[in-house]
């Protein structure tokens, strides 16, 4: 049914990424899920090496690890200047360059922190936030042509992000409302539900994937 669709996922062969790409490709779907290997965001030169190539897709997923736990006064300038690239910059650079075809999707990776920052992880919540600013703004263009802009926001989600960044997460899953943090393929599924059923009213909208952890309404 969707033999000549096609779908790209940045930072797809692990982890949420990974789980959408197999989500994306049990719908037929020809998936693109391209490892750090293949593009690394923190470098402009290979993202713009590969948009030379003409990219063109159905759905383009932007994911992407995050920046280490850092104290604020211990943020180099080499840091802020790398996770600017790799969380902000070249998200832009691939939004307008990768041409997405009418009827497509768009689905941002963030997080949950966007809404609630965490003060060890600064440049993550700032850089997210921004460019979930753009996504926004930009999401209203590409309605025009039936192209849907979504932002999924997780929580604690079992990767190897989120055993970098706890210590103990049997202590972490005790203290969620849930008991438990999220396996990646929920995410995939998610996805792979509001493609499969071309769910095309939900636009320009972050939605809170964080089993209720956040204390936020909006």
């Amino acid at each position: 049914m969707n033999k000549d669709k096609k779908a790209i996922v940045v930072a797809g062969s692990r982890g949420i990424g990974k789980a959408i790409a197999d989500g994306i490709r049990e719908l037929g779907y020809e998936v693109e899920a391209l490892s750090r290997t293949t593009l690394d965001t923190s470098n402009l030169k290979n993202v713009k090496k590969f948009l030379d190539k003409g990219p063109e897709t159905d759905i383009l997923v932007l994911n992407t690890g995050g920046p280490p736990a850092k104290d604020f006064f211990d943020i180099t300038e080499e840091d802020f200047n790398k996770y600017y690239n790799q969380l902000f910059l070249s998200f832009c650079l691939l939004l307008q360059k990768v041409k997405i075809r009418d009827n497509g999707f768009v689905f941002l990776i963030s997080s949950y922190n966007i809404k609630e920052p965490n003060p060890k992880l600064i440049l993550s919540n700032s850089y997210r936030i921004a460019f979930t600013s753009v996504l926004k703004s930009v999401s209203k263009l590409f309605a025009a042509r039936g192209i849907n802009c979504i932002n999924i926001a997780p929580g604690p989600i079992k990767t190897d992000r989120l055993y970098a960044l706890v210590e103990d997460i049997n202590v972490l899953e005790e203290k969620l409302p849930l008991k438990r943090a999220a396996e990646p393929h929920e995410i995939g599924d998610f996805v792979k539900s509001i493609v499969e059923n071309n769910i095309k009213y939900l636009n320009g909208v972050t939605i809170n994937f964080d089993g209720g952890h956040s204390n936020y309404i909006l």
